[in-house]
């Protein structure tokens, strides 16, 4: 799917503690260029918090994050700003500004990095980021409040796509989709994926999801990634919450869902 060796993401001996909560104790993890990383495990486990330490919102206790193969931590200001330039952020629903149009949303960013870029050129690029989304061109003018969750969904994405990243962090992105939506949404994100060469971190509970776009998949539990690998590979695994969630009801179901979509076309039932 075309995946290099070369990691893009390197976590090493993480640890977040929260008053007395340890969330991540030692927690190692590898993101190789190129690739959709599904990220899962069970509520409290530390999903988001793994993906806002390593884009710097959290500061860890202890531990390397490395990303492009730089350490994020102990930065320039230029070395620093220029490392999130390279990387765009999905947060849940959205997370638009509620008083900006999304136009203005998308070019929050731009702003923020090119701030001579003129006003026609913004909403060039702001229209062409809203359709590439799949969005049409005069969702522009509308405000986050005015659109459905999955078009408020489409519109954060264009805006974590506004600089052109190299690496994309989607943080649930089809929570609170009907199926429809959501199978529309993977099928977007495998599509800029492949188009844009993208690398994409993202965190779901969406088993239809992870098998349908996710090259591998990391399962984070008792502190830490207790095993990466394709889903098969998890699924040789006797680990108990691993077994629970992919071989149960709806993991079985999901499964099911893409054995029949990868039938050849007139194949016998």
């Amino acid at each position: 799917m075309g995946v290099s060796g070369e990691p893009i993401i390197r976590v090493r001996g993480l640890t977040n503690r929260f008053g007395g909560q340890t969330v991540h104790d030692g927690l190692d993890l590898d993101m190789t260029r190129g690739e959709i990383l599904g990220v899962v495990g069970g509520s409290g486990t530390g999903k988001s918090v793994l993906m806002r330490s390593i884009i710097g919102l959290q500061t860890p206790e202890q531990g390397l994050v490395e990303v492009f193969g730089e350490p994020t931590q102990g930065l320039r200001e230029a070395d620093e700003r220029a490392m999130r330039g390279r990387w765009g952020v999905l947060f849940q629903d959205g997370a638009l500004f509620s008083t900006l149009t999304v136009a203005e949303n998308i070019q929050v960013p731009i702003r923020e990095y090119y701030p001579r870029v003129d006003r026609t050129l913004l909403d060039e690029i702001a229209t062409y980021k809203l359709v590439t989304t799949g969005l049409p061109a005069d969702a522009s003018v509308k405000y986050p409040s005015e659109l459905s969750g999955g078009m408020r969904k489409r519109a954060g994405l264009a805006r974590a796509l506004s600089l052109d990243p190299e690496l994309l962090f989607l943080d649930e992105p089809t929570a609170g989709l009907d199926p429809i939506g959501a199978s529309a949404f993977d099928e977007l994100t495998r599509g800029l994926k492949e188009t844009l060469g993208l690398s994409v971190f993202l965190i779901t509970h969406d088993l239809d999801t992870l098998y349908a776009i996710c090259d591998r998949v990391a399962v984070l539990a008792d502190g830490k990634v207790v095993a990466v690998g394709t889903i098969p590979e998890l699924l040789a695994l006797d680990h108990p919450w691993i077994q629970s969630y992919f071989n149960g009801p709806r993991g079985r179901a999901a499964a099911g869902t893409r054995e029949s979509l990868d039938e050849p076309a007139g194949a016998e039932a």
